[in-house]
């Protein structure tokens, strides 16, 4: 018997605001600045790439460029993307008193 593989896809379980807050806070626990533009992006896809380039004020083609492995962009950029997909960051510290 032979085993066929499908590719997955991290956008079909994004189907929630719950399952977006946990995917984007365990890969900002991580701490790893490529994981965060690549989870961006897998966000951005499943919300709609089209509506978040809109609501962000950048072309589409951009954004795929802005969220492409590999990129590099403006910290600007992350927070207008994250805004459009309705996320919102929160700080806390991690030391204790």
């Amino acid at each position: 018997m032979t085993t066929t593989l499908v590719p997955f896809d991290m956008t079909a379980i994004l189907d929630s605001d719950e399952a977006i807050n946990e995917y984007l806070t365990q890969v900002l626990a991580d701490g790893d600045t490529d994981e965060l533009i690549r989870a961006v992006g897998h966000v951005a896809k499943a919300r709609g790439m089209a509506q978040i380039a809109k609501d962000s004020g950048l072309g589409r083609a951009s954004l795929y460029k802005a969220l492409a492995p590999g990129a590099k962009p403006r910290f600007d950029t992350i927070i207008k993307v994250m805004r459009a997909m309705g996320v919102e960051l929160h700080a806390r510290t991690t030391r204790h008193s």
